[in-house]
């Protein structure tokens, strides 16, 4: 029996020493106002359950030239990483925690898009930058997403998809640079330590020898 608590000790204690790992969350943005594309787009941010370096990614999907032609039929596209002051100018509308499984998945979705990796055509209609974001958000999990009359309404149609989906994802609804900053803050704060592992008390271990 003491060979059994010994063991069950030096459980506990390699439990304990195991490193908390925090998931990937996925938030989808909207941007409303300019001539500037994406208007909508999502962030990845946080570390993988497998473990890794910590991503703070962002990709959206826009015409590779803004003229007229996007009006008219399918043109060039490319996948768009927002800078700083675009995002500061967006709006976050809502986020879920991904499995690593569907991180994988969305990841492969900006491939599938990506001029150099897939098919990069852009579609006023049917292939935009809503539809990229309601592909991703199919793959982080969500069901209710289509959405016909609202694909070229990225703030109205990302509000339904959160609102069709409430039991699922956390709604943000925060203006991007107030998001950003609280978002830093909260990295910035130093985390507890973990508390020691759960010691078996002495009155215990004599009573099970």
């Amino acid at each position: 029996m003491t060979r059994f608590v010994a063991t069950l000790a030096a459980l506990l204690l390699s439990l304990a020493a195991l490193p908390a790992h925090a998931a990937v969350t996925i938030t989808f943005w909207s941007h409303e106002f300019g001539n500037h594309f994406p208007h909508a787009f999502f962030t990845l941010r946080g570390t993988p359950d497998a473990g890794g370096a910590p991503v703070d990614l962002n990709y959206g999907f826009t015409p590779k030239a803004i003229t007229p032609a996007i009006l008219f039929g399918p043109v060039k596209g490319r996948i768009d990483i927002a800078k700083r002051g675009y995002m500061d100018g967006s709006d976050a509308q809502f986020s879920l925690t991904l499995t690593d499984a569907q991180y994988a998945s969305i990841l492969r979705l900006v491939d599938e898009w990506d001029e150099t990796k897939g098919d990069n055509t852009y579609r006023m209609n049917s292939r935009n930058c809503v539809h990229f974001t309601q592909e991703a958000a199919r793959r982080a999990g969500l069901v209710q997403v289509d959405f016909p009359d609202l694909m070229k309404k990225p703030r109205s149609y990302l509000k339904a998809v959160a609102a069709a989906n409430a039991a699922q994802v956390t709604v943000v609804d925060r203006h991007g640079k107030e998001y950003l900053a609280a978002l830093e803050a909260e990295a910035a704060t130093p985390q507890p330590a973990s508390p020691p592992p759960a010691m078996i008390a002495p009155a215990t271990l004599e009573a099970v020898r």
